[in-house]
């Protein structure tokens, strides 16, 4: 295997599947086993969701709403999201724990550094839930941070799209895809990867980001495994 730890940072949005809300049960079924797939490999995972399938804080304050009590109720859609990735993943044999940085004792742990890197070390697939706890910050920060504070090898972020391009392939055909790219030139091109809080996190601590298509079974395989999927930020 190529890393020992990892920190993987899915969306919110990636869990909907082909709806336009909410969780797709077969998406989230996959996840967990592309995701057992490279712990029964013995690989070390830590996980980041999002919650913008259900609900995104920064599009509520452009509604009326209070930014700070949007973006807690974002938190507890994470947590949501988490809760239904753990259950997939026991499902498929694996053990899990869930940590959040908003104490919910009845439903998971509340987030200690020590304790996750235990679990870990046990070989536990540790969910952090609730973003970093606090308004304002993103869950890509939350992942950025959660990695640095575990000592993961790397963040890989996965989307829906393979990686990194000169703009939205989406929108744009002529887009063209990066297969490495150093943090400078994503400042530089002014490129979206993570929120520059994010973003700004792991060039500090020299954590590589790998960008790739999550929804492609098997790239997280290919992944752990060393072979060259997505782009790579570092």
């Amino acid at each position: 295997m190529k890393y020992k730890r990892i920190l993987l940072k899915l969306s919110g949005e990636s869990l909907m599947g082909d709806q336009s809300y909410g969780i797709d049960i077969n998406r989230v079924s996959q996840y967990a086993n592309d995701i057992k797939e490279i712990h029964d490999q013995g690989l070390e995972i830590a996980i980041v969701i999002g919650g913008g399938n259900i609900y995104r804080g920064l599009s509520a304050e452009k509604s009326g709403m209070d930014r700070v009590q949007a973006d807690y109720m974002g938190m507890l859609a994470t947590v949501i999201n988490s809760m239904a990735l753990q259950d997939a993943l026991e499902k498929v044999g694996k053990k899990t724990r869930l940590l959040t940085a908003i104490k919910m004792e009845q439903i998971c742990e509340p987030f200690i550094r020590r304790r996750a890197v235990r679990h870990l070390e046990k070989g536990r697939i540790v969910i952090f839930g609730a973003g970093t706890g606090n308004p304002y910050f993103t869950t890509d920060t939350a992942a950025s941070l959660r990695a640095i504070e575990i000592n993961a090898d790397a963040v890989l972020k996965g989307t829906r799209v393979d990686g990194i391009y000169t703009a939205d392939p989406e929108k744009d055909p002529s887009a063209t895809k990066f297969e490495e790219i150093s943090f400078t030139e994503v400042y530089e091109k002014g490129l979206n990867v993570m929120d520059m809080t994010a973003f700004t996190l792991c060039q500090e601590n020299k954590l590589p980001i790998i960008v790739f298509d999550m929804n492609k079974p098997g790239n997280l395989l290919k992944l752990a495994n060393g072979e060259h999927v997505g782009t790579v930020v570092k």
